[in-house]
């Protein structure tokens, strides 16, 4: 059966690397820093890559290149490079292609860390930054400037849930010949593919749902065949790769990525909706509630509004606070896409560098809770959050 032909589950599942002569049913570690060569020859050739296979783990290794040939099917790219971390992949996704003088339009709403690299790291190298607004779609083609080399964006973004349209932002990106680059962390290959709307690069950080179980950190950059091919060289020498072990876990984690997410999105959308109607919340946002504001643009883009759930109660910071110390089940913790649900202030922990008229450019309001709706059952979920409501009076 050809791979088009196969559903997300299927592909997720049944794209393993080749079997040894063992004949495993699963596929194992390859735990290997190197790769021996039959003759002197084959070492040449493979060094000038004239033919496929491993030399050495930081360049590739089983495991990793079984974990992007997975994900390029998923997200319907061309090809892909595995990442140590999210992290490593935002900025080997940018460091790599672009140069001095060169400059890149983002989204305003971007994770802390990724604001860190515009603003403090890239600049030490002459690579400037405007940002634009994802609820203000012309912002950024008024940002585009005649050195503008990249577009980079998180939709929905970390924390807002804001979106944009990607087969419009696409087509800009065609237009002025600039590469689109998406951080499809939030939504996962399983919710939405940039790729399908002209992204040219899609980056992710699979320690989140991907892994789905806060075990291993990772990343991965996901596209077009001439970027990655740069990107690579950049990656090779520079040497951001991923460990087989952690390739090997996100590569079955993979195998119940469209399982959980379904499980995810059910109870979020339930939390929110549960939220909408308490009297103590301030407001509630969800990309698949009718309330928010690019509802019909989040129908459109995504299969379902994702594991996200950001809300304000009555009161600000000291109250947001009390409600934190309040939970008893919650996980207070700045990771999220985990089987356990987690609560987070981003004012005080993920986008506390970012100055206070930064966070409020970007909906980071001083009392703002991020959720990461876990797994459990709903019930329990509820129970917990409306008796720390309850106790943060």
């Amino acid at each position: 059966m050809e791979n088009q032909n196969r559903h997300f589950e299927t592909l997720a599942i049944r794209t393993q690397a080749e079997q040894s002569d063992f004949r495993e049913h699963s596929v194992p570690l390859y735990l290997t820093s190197s790769f021996t060569f039959e003759d002197a020859e084959q070492a040449r050739a493979l060094f000038a890559d004239e033919i496929p296979g491993n030399i050495y783990t930081r360049f590739s290794n089983p495991n990793n290149t079984e974990l992007i040939e997975k994900l390029c099917l998923l997200e319907g790219t061309e090809d892909g490079i595995a990442t140590a971390s999210g992290m490593a992949a935002m900025f080997t996704s940018m460091a790599a292609l672009l140069r001095a003088g060169d400059h890149i339009v983002a989204s305003r709403s971007v994770f802390g860390s990724t604001h860190q690299i515009l603003t403090q790291i890239l600049p030490r190298w002459g690579i400037t930054h405007t940002y634009a607004d994802l609820d203000r779609p012309e912002s950024f083609e008024a940002a585009i400037q005649p050195h503008t080399k990249m577009i980079f964006v998180e939709t929905p973004s970390n924390p807002a849930l804001d979106l944009i349209d990607l087969e419009w932002l696409g087509k800009l990106a065609d237009k002025r010949n600039i590469i689109l680059n998406v951080d499809n962390c939030f939504a996962t290959p399983y919710l939405q593919n940039p790729a399908r709307y002209g992204a040219h690069l899609v980056t992710h950080s699979a320690t989140k749902f991907i892994d789905g179980q806060g075990r291993v950190i990772g990343g991965a950059i996901l596209g077009k065949k001439e970027l990655i091919k740069e990107i690579r060289f950049f990656a090779r020498h520079t040497g951001p790769s991923m460990s087989p072990f952690n390739a090997w876990v996100l590569s079955k984690s993979l195998e119940t990525l469209a399982v959980r997410m379904e499980r995810h999105c059910a109870n979020a959308h339930a939390l929110a909706e549960k939220l909408l109607g308490n009297q103590e919340v301030e407001w509630v946002k969800y990309p698949f509630l009718p309330t928010h504001p690019q509802y019909e643009l989040a129908k459109k883009q995504m299969r379902m509004g994702g594991g996200m759930v950001t809300f304000e109660l009555k009161g600000g910071i000291k109250r947001a606070r009390r409600f934190m110390d309040n939970l008893q089940m919650l996980s207070l913790t700045s990771n999220l896409g985990d089987t356990r649900t987690i609560a987070t202030h981003p004012a005080t922990t993920t986008h506390s560098k970012l100055k206070e008229e930064e966070r409020t450019a970007v909906g980071i309001t001083p009392g703002l809770i991020r959720v990461s709706v876990g797994l459990e059952h709903i019930d329990d979920i509820w129970r917990d959050i409306a008796q720390a409501i309850a106790h943060s009076v």
